[in-house]
C-alpha cells in the first residue's frame, strides 16, 4: 500500500477575474508543483476553497488532477468532504474508481455530530475502498474534538486508515499519543500551513500538507530535515513563517494571499477567490509588499510554460 511521505500542498482553485475556474491555470498549476519535486498533490483541502465550488466542478476537477498526477508520475490525494455518511461512502468509492492514489478524510462537523457519529463515519468510509485514506484532525477549522484514543482505535482496526493530518493547536502531544497508541505505524503529515513543521517532524511527523504557492521553499525545509541539518531547516523554517504570520491570521485570508503569491510567481493570472473572501487593505498590501521582496531569494523560477497547459485531460 502506498507509504506517504514528504510535501504534498493542497491544490489551489484557479479563478478568472469573473469568477469561473481558469481550467489552463489549474492545469499549469498542477504541473508546476510536480515538476518542482513534489511527492503527492492534494485536492479539496480546506485551502482550495472546495465549499465555494459546484458539484460539477469538483468531480471535473478530481478527474484533471488524478489524470494529469498520473501522467506526470505523482500520487494523488482526493479529499472527502461530505457531512452525510452515506454520501461520503459514495464519493470514496468514485474516487477510488476514478483512479485516486489517496483520500483524504474531513470528518462531518456541521452540527456538531458526537465522538460515536464521527467515529462511525470514519470507519464506515474507511471500510468502502482500498486505497489508503488519511483522516484530516482539524479542530480550530471545524469546531470538533476528536480524541486520539479514538483515532488510534480506529487506524489499529483499519488497514486503509495509517495516515493523519492533524491540525489542533497545539499539536505535538497529540501525535505523540496518537503515535504511542499505535506503536508508531501510523504516519503524522502536517497541516496549518507547516507552522509547527519544525517540531512535529521532530515528533515523528513524515509529511506536510501546506499551501502550494511557497512549495519549493516547504520542500526545502523537508530535504534539510531528511539530511539530519536541523539548523537548516529552522532558518528556512524561518523564512516562511516571517511571511505565514501575517497571512494567516484566518482561513480566507491566507487563501487569498496564496493567491496572490502564485499570481505574482507566474503560475496563474488572477488571484480572484469567490465571495465572500477576504478583504485586502492598503496596510495588507504594504506590509506583503515588504515580506515578498525578502522571502523572494529562497523560492526558485517557475519554468513550466502556460503552452503546456493546452492539452485536454
Amino acid at each position: 500500500m502506498l507509504e506517504l511521505k514528504g510535501i504534498f500542498p493542497i491544490v489551489a482553485t484557479p479563478f478568472t477575474a469573473d469568477g469561473q475556474i481558469d481550467w489552463q491555470g489549474y492545469d499549469r498549476l498542477i504541473r508546476t508543483l510536480v515538476r518542482g519535486g513534489c511527492h503527492a498533490l492534494t485536492l479539496f483541502g480546506i485551502a482550495g476553497e472546495y465549499y465555494k465550488l459546484a458539484d460539477s466542478e469538483r468531480w471535473q476537477m478530481a478527474e484533471r488532477l488524478i489524470a494529469l498526477c498520473r501522467e506526470e508520475g505523482v500520487p494523488s490525494i482526493i479529499s472527502v468532504t461530505d457531512h452525510a455518511t452515506e454520501v461520503a461512502v459514495q464519493t470514496a468509492k468514485r474516487f477510488e474508481k476514478m483512479g485516486a492514489d489517496s483520500l483524504m478524510l474531513l470528518p462531518p462537523f456541521f452540527l456538531k455530530p458526537g465522538a460515536a457519529g464521527i467515529e462511525h463515519h470514519i470507519r464506515e468510509v474507511g471500510q468502502s475502498v482500498s486505497i489508503p485514506i488519511m483522516v484530516q484532525y482539524a479542530p480550530e477549522q471545524t469546531g470538533v474534538a476528536i480524541a486520539p484514543e479514538i483515532l488510534g482505535q480506529i487506524a489499529n482496526d483499519l488497514p486503509t486508515v495509517q495516515d493523519f493530518k492533524i491540525e489542533s493547536k497545539p499539536a505535538g502531544h497529540y501525535i505523540s499519543r496518537l503515535l504511542d497508541l499505535t506503536g508508531g505505524k501510523v504516519r503524522i503529515h502536517v497541516g496549518n500551513a507547516g507552522y509547527n513543521m519544525i517540531e512535529m517532524f521532530g515528533r515523528g511527523a513524515v509529511g506536510a500538507m501546506p499551501g502550494c504557492s511557497m512549495f519549493d521553499l516547504y520542500l526545502k525545509v523537508d530535504q534539510a530535515l531528511m539530511d539530519d541539518k536541523l539548523d537548516d531547516a529552522i532558518g528556512l523554517h524561518n523564512q516562511l513563517l516571517s511571511v505565514l504570520n501575517h497571512i494567516r491570521q484566518n482561513v480566507e485570508m491566507i487563501i487569498r494571499f496564496e493567491k496572490h503569491i502564485l499570481m505574482r510567481r507566474g503560475v496563474i493570472q488572477s488571484d480572484y477567490c469567490r465571495l465572500p473572501s477576504y478583504d485586502v487593505d492598503a496596510h495588507d498590501e504594504r506590509l506583503f509588499e515588504t515580506l515578498w521582496q525578502r522571502i523572494q531569494p529562497y523560492l526558485e523560477p517557475i519554468t513550466v510554460p502556460v503552452t503546456a497547459t493546452t492539452q485536454k485531460v
